[in-house]
């Protein structure tokens, strides 16, 4: 398919179709490590591959950049030296190819059966097609600025929504304080490591996700780290301030770092975590180690000091890098 010039029309409006928007962890660290040397040697020799651009366009908040590799396998990006926003294979729910998105999975561990869940950040859709197949039952609503994210989604990664898992094309921060429902998880997916949307890295706006928790319920967040995002030390910081219990999971061999917010009092232990974990794999068919995750990454926040400010939505002072920004200044997607 021939990439398309920023000035073509856009997929959305060509596309009728709704409003819608590692490896098995060994028992020992060394086989870990004996592994990924493998696997590195094993790339190294047949070389990078290759990917095609098989769509490309601008949208009002992102450029849109799809790529197709020989497997098949598919890559969202928002800028050619940025991350992968999604990796996945057209119509397969099985998967989860990026490292962050496994780690995100651990707050199944903490709500047994969720009945709602709310993803701000659409991507590909993997996740959520991920969950769905596995919670058929409970409703889903992902949430993304951007609804040429949406089809793009839609058309080339297979992501098709039912009566219990929808799209919504909408800021992330509005649909938070304007929504009525309860959700048992929330996952926050919306940082990049090339961008910071700050009116969702605040005490306000983690006050109002907090609001929409359901009795027992977490919510997830996949932070960048400090390499990438200076706001890293506020933001958990400011986790902190909103949040009784703040756990936090660095991804191995990647800049993520997977927060674990919970709104009560108390403490949940590594291993407790992980033998809930492990229920899990087992119950849901979960295709990889997600208790061997819990246990090599786990860190409790209460225990680490962070020295930077809590982040507001009217700094002191004001002015213009005031985290009242919203993404019709930044041109970024929530």
């Amino acid at each position: 398919m021939n990439r398309l010039r920023p000035d073509s029309p856009s997929l959305l409006g060509a596309f009728s179709g709704g409003t819608a928007h590692i490896a098995t962890a060994s028992i020992a660290a060394v086989c870990i490590w004996i592994a990924s040397v493998a696997t590195a040697f094993l790339v190294a020799a047949a070389g990078p591959v290759e990917k095609k651009v098989i769509y490309e366009a601008e949208s009002k908040y992102n450029h849109i950049i799809v790529k197709e590799d020989e497997k098949g396998l598919r890559y969202l990006l928002f800028s050619e030296t940025g991350g992968y926003q999604s990796v996945a294979k057209p119509g397969d729910a099985d998967q989860l190819q990026l490292p962050y998105s496994h780690m995100m999975l651990v707050g199944l561990a903490s709500v047994e059966e969720p009945a709602k869940i709310l993803i701000i950040g659409l991507g590909g859709g993997s996740i959520p097609a991920f969950l769905h197949k596995r919670y058929p039952k409970t409703r889903i609503d992902c949430v993304d600025i951007d609804p040429e994210v949406i089809a793009v989604a839609r058309v080339f990664f297979g992501f098709k929504e039912d009566e219990t898992l929808k799209a919504h094309a909408a800021d992330g921060r509005k649909f938070i304080e304007e929504t009525a429902e309860q959700y048992d998880l929330i996952f926050l997916d919306a940082f990049g490591n090339d961008f910071v949307p700050r009116h969702l890295t605040t005490k306000e706006f983690l006050t109002a996700v907090r609001r929409i928790l359901a009795p027992g319920g977490i919510v997830l967040g996949n932070v960048w780290s400090r390499l990438s995002n200076p706001y890293y030390d506020s933001m958990i910081r400011t986790y902190k301030e909103a949040y009784e219990q703040v756990y936090i999971f660095k991804v191995p061999e990647r800049e993520n770092i997977i927060v674990l917010a919970v709104p009560r009092k108390g403490k949940i232990t590594k291993e407790e975590l992980a033998g809930q974990a492990e229920a899990v794999e087992k119950k849901r068919s979960i295709p990889f180690d997600l208790s061997e995750l819990v246990r090599s990454a786990y860190r409790d926040a209460a225990e680490i000091e962070f020295a930077d400010p809590v982040l507001y939505d009217e700094e002191e002072g004001g002015g213009e890098d005031s985290a009242t920004r919203r993404d019709e200044d930044t041109g970024r997607r929530p």
